[in-house]
């Protein structure tokens, strides 16, 4: 049975810092790489807050990216 070994985590913000002239909104995104794997939600959720108050623009998501390898 193959198995997933986690690698690595990436936290990526995404923030609005304006609208373009159709209306739309213009989004930049910043990805933080060598986050704690064993980082819980809560914990990237505020720190991605904390972040977002020093970057321009209003943070418009937060995402977390995992790797892993698969192993037969």
């Amino acid at each position: 049975m193959a198995q997933a070994l986690l690698e690595g985590t990436k936290l990526r913000l995404v923030f609005q810092t304006g609208m373009d002239d159709e209306g739309n909104p213009i989004l930049n995104a910043k990805t933080l790489s060598n986050v704690k794997k064993e980082a819980s939600v809560d914990q990237l959720y505020q720190a991605a807050h904390a972040i977002s108050g020093l970057c321009n623009g209003r943070l418009n998501k937060v995402e977390r990216n995992d790797s892993s390898e698969i192993l037969a």
